[in-house]
């Protein structure tokens, strides 16, 4: 029903006035960068086309899916991923294109591991017979898989894993069995309710050829296991499963719980490119390299590190739009009648936000590099060479650790940097920070995998110190080769981290390598206990891997061809905010590693507010840069035309559910609803 809300307006300058204002006064070309940092990978182009058929299905609408409960988003969940698929054969989208579209409607699928570990394992973990056998049935999701690993009593640590897959040399099947409850699979998304198969991460247990009765472990390997009949989609005798429950996000993911009692499959269940059992005898035949087992893992991990970029991306655009918006408080020093300012003007708040704008393009080019990384290890895996996967392990396992804290933690400053309205379902940040705060945790505990970092980059200093030629060479060789007489000598950097760009890369080098060096000190010198390192650990990884993000933003400036210079040298102020800032953040380190001295340490802090002051003009257009469309944003504070106070007061006052019925609030009736019992009681009649 209209009333007289309908013909008022936000004060005066408007949203869109504000914004307008904003774009118009900086000269930063948005469509070139925008080419720049998406067109590499195709995703402007995809959400071009997917964009458009999204916005035409009623399903897709975002208005009140807020308001439903945990077992309709499931099935919201459900309805949605069927017809994403349905749309995708429709449209002849490609892999990628169907994986944008599930990126734009932000919902995550009960799909999703189908779509991802499921199918990438059968790649990377299955002989050619087993993928030729299983890939059609899995692109053509005739069946749906999940991939489960994680226990109930074990994540990080794999080799812990208890579920057993006991071979049986008479009749040539593995049984699968959960001898504790912490056995139990536990969190494996899209295995809940939705999977019919699994790839099952169990202890390979093989009899042992001197001990009559007595099994061996091998470690854990993977599976392909059906754990529900194809027809009633009901569990197999021998299988328990089900839905773990309620959780911070994932609302529409049945992330699941399974046990097995003495469940046989048949001997080619186990994946076996790598590695293998004979059908007669039972012999392993061992991989020639173990790391190969959690292939899956790496991809992932990669892939976490490039969805970190567009997620902080997310939050800060919808930050800086609406601090750019928003107005409290004249100017101190100004005219008492004098206009309130932007609340962006205040460097209280561009303090918390500039450099989470600053850290998504770092994020966005280390994104770009890991995947190279990934892309090349793998050719290299396929054609027999392993030589390279160690590297790749420990750059993707810091890197995830690294990333998805910044990513994460950024989401939560932004929305406290927005005020109340932060709090609010109009942000657009309640689901997308609820969904993100897995990404620290799944993967590996970001705490924990810093040690398979740490561990490399400990054998790569025992490699430089001992002057060995052994083993793959990598950046980090190149690394250590340049610092480590410096840091041996006892000698502090001559680096001018003010004013020279390559210093800044330098002192980042220079202080991973000088904690290195220590932590190789400590252990293999020291022989100090593992666990008593376990902080050190932590933090010589975080080192190297801000000294990688800040190494990939510089060395793609310094070759970058394609953006105009006025808009490169705004990326350029971009790089030294992020670099300088996290360089303040941990200055007692980089003193104390000789990376940075007192003088140019004492002065960071009055750089940064340099920085920011010249990026604040281009801020609303460093966002739009994005390309986030206001679909995915789903956010009246961040869309895009700045109407941010018409579109609050619309979701309250129009869209909100609760609004629309009449509440009996006299404890002494047991009515809730205004007649709510005289309408049920004409629905029965009908």
């Amino acid at each position: 029903m209209p009333d007289f809300t309908d013909s008022l307006r936000p004060a005066q300058p408007s949203g869109p006035e504000s914004l307008a204002k904003e774009r118009a006064g900086s000269p930063l070309a948005i469509d070139e960068l925008s080419t720049h940092l998406l067109g590499r990978d195709g995703l402007l182009a995809r959400q071009s086309k997917v964009l458009p058929i999204l916005l035409s299905e009623p399903l897709f609408c975002k208005s009140t899916q807020q308001n439903l409960s945990r077992p309709e988003r499931y099935k919201l969940g459900l309805a949605r991923g069927k017809l994403l698929r349905r749309l995708a054969d429709k449209h002849a989208w490609t892999p990628e294109e169907h994986e944008t579209a599930e990126y734009l409607v932000d919902d995550v699928s009960p799909y999703m591991l189908h779509m991802g570990m499921f199918v990438t394992t059968i790649r990377e973990q299955a002989s050619e017979e087993q993928r030729a056998y299983w890939l059609p049935l899995i692109e053509g999701w005739k069946i749906i898989g999940a991939y489960a690993q994680t226990e109930l009593g074990h994540g990080s640590n794999v080799r812990g894993l208890e579920l057993q897959a006991r071979y049986d040399v008479r009749t040539r099947e593995f049984v699968l069995h959960s001898p504790t409850l912490t056995a139990s699979k536990w969190w494996n998304g899209t295995l809940g309710r939705t999977a019919n198969h699994a790839i099952v991460v169990a202890q390979l247990m093989l009899p042992d050829p001197d001990a009559k009765g007595i099994y061996i472990s091998h470690g854990p390997h993977p599976f392909i296991v059906q754990v529900r009949d194809m027809k009633t989609h009901l569990p197999f005798e021998g299988i328990v499963i089900g839905d773990i429950g309620p959780k911070y996000g994932y609302a529409s993911m049945d992330n699941a719980y399974m046990l097995f009692k003495n469940f046989r499959i048949p001997h080619s269940a186990l994946l076996s490119r790598y590695s293998s059992v004979d059908s007669e005898t039972g012999t392993y035949t061992k991989p020639k390299e173990s790391a190969v087992v959690y292939g899956t893992l790496t991809f992932m991990r990669s892939k976490i590190i490039q969805h970190a970029r567009l997620v902080l991306a997310r939050a800060v655009t919808v930050a800086v739009r609406y601090t750019a918006v928003r107005r409290q408080f004249a100017d101190r020093d100004g005219p008492s009648s004098g206009p309130e300012l932007p609340v962006l003007d205040y460097p209280t708040v561009q303090i918390r936000i500039l450099p989470l704008l600053a850290t998504a393009f770092a994020l966005h080019y280390t994104a770009l590099a890991m995947q190279d990384t990934y892309t090349s290890t793998r050719k290299e895996i396929e054609a027999g060479n392993f030589e390279s996967l160690a590297y790749m392990h420990s750059m993707s396992s810091g890197l995830k650790s690294l990333c998805t804290t910044l990513a994460a933690d950024g989401i939560e400053t932004c929305r406290r940097a927005l005020g109340g309205h932060g709090f609010g379902g109009g942000s657009g940040l309640i689901q997308l920070n609820n969904d993100y705060l897995s990404k620290p945790t799944v993967e590996g505990d970001n705490w924990m995998i810093t040690q398979q970092t740490a561990a490399y980059l400990v054998k790569k200093m025992s490699t430089a110190i001992e002057g060995a030629k052994k083993g793959a060479r990598d950046e980090i060789d190149a690394q250590f080769e340049r610092y480590l007489p410096q840091i041996r000598g006892a000698s502090q950097g001559e680096y001018n981290v003010l004013e020279r760009d390559e210093d800044l890369v330098r002192s980042f080098q220079h202080r991973a390598t000088a904690l290195a060096y220590n932590v190789y000190q400590a252990r293999v010198v020291n022989k100090k206990p593992w666990k008593s390192l376990m902080i050190d650990f932590h933090k010589l990884s975080k080192a190297q891997s801000q000294s990688i993000l800040v190494t990939k933003f510089y060395d793609a400036l310094a070759s970058n061809t394609d953006l105009p210079p006025t808009t490169c040298n705004i990326i350029w102020d971009v790089f030294r905010l992020f670099a300088s800032y996290t360089l303040d953040t941990d200055r007692y380190e980089f003193f104390t590693c000789g990376a940075a001295s007192r003088e140019q340490l004492d002065a960071l802090p009055a750089r940064v507010n340099e920085l920011m002051a010249r990026i604040r003009p281009h801020a609303v257009p460093l966002v739009d840069a994005w390309k986030i469309p206001d679909y995915l944003l789903d956010s009246a504070l961040g869309r895009y035309d700045g109407r941010v106070y018409e579109d609050l007061f619309n979701r309250a006052h129009r869209l909100n559910p609760l609004n629309r019925f009449t509440v009996n609030p006299n404890y002494w009736e047991d009515e809730i609803v205004k007649g709510a019992e005289a309408i049920e009681g004409i629905r029965a009649k009908l």
